[in-house]
């Protein structure tokens, strides 16, 4: 690429995004998980309501997001271990990236069901 051109963001690139992207959404819900969790002992009355809003449909949704989140961190994360301690990982950063998200969405469509399970119940019956 000839100097001063703009860099077009290959898949290295976005696979650099959505890490750190994954990472932070992680990251947050690991806080807001901490807080709900400590609500416990201020007030086990507002524990158990903000447990019931856990069981919405929304945040049910919610949940299958942060099941996308990890998978795709850990998986790019090994991706990541192979690209910077194996020799040849450089030369193969493209591929292993195509094959991990190739696992993560098989990961994803077997996690489907189980994960979204109440709510396919709760908005569509059994």
């Amino acid at each position: 690429m000839p100097a001063g051109t703009l860099y077009r963001g290959r898949e290295g690139m976005w696979s650099w995004v959505a890490h750190r992207v994954t990472g932070v959404l992680i990251f947050f819900f690991l806080f807001v998980h901490v807080l709900d969790t400590a609500l416990v002992r201020v007030s086990p009355e507002t524990y158990d309501e903000t447990v019931a809003i856990y069981k919405t449909p929304l945040v049910n949704l919610m949940e299958y997001g942060l099941v996308a989140a990890v998978l795709f961190h850990a998986l790019n994360g090994l991706r990541v271990v192979a690209v910077d301690f194996w020799s040849k990982g450089a030369r193969y950063q493209k591929q292993m990236l195509w094959t991990v998200l190739a696992i993560w969405g098989v990961l994803m469509a077997g996690a489907f069901y189980p994960v979204l399970q109440h709510t396919l119940h709760t908005l569509f019956g059994s």
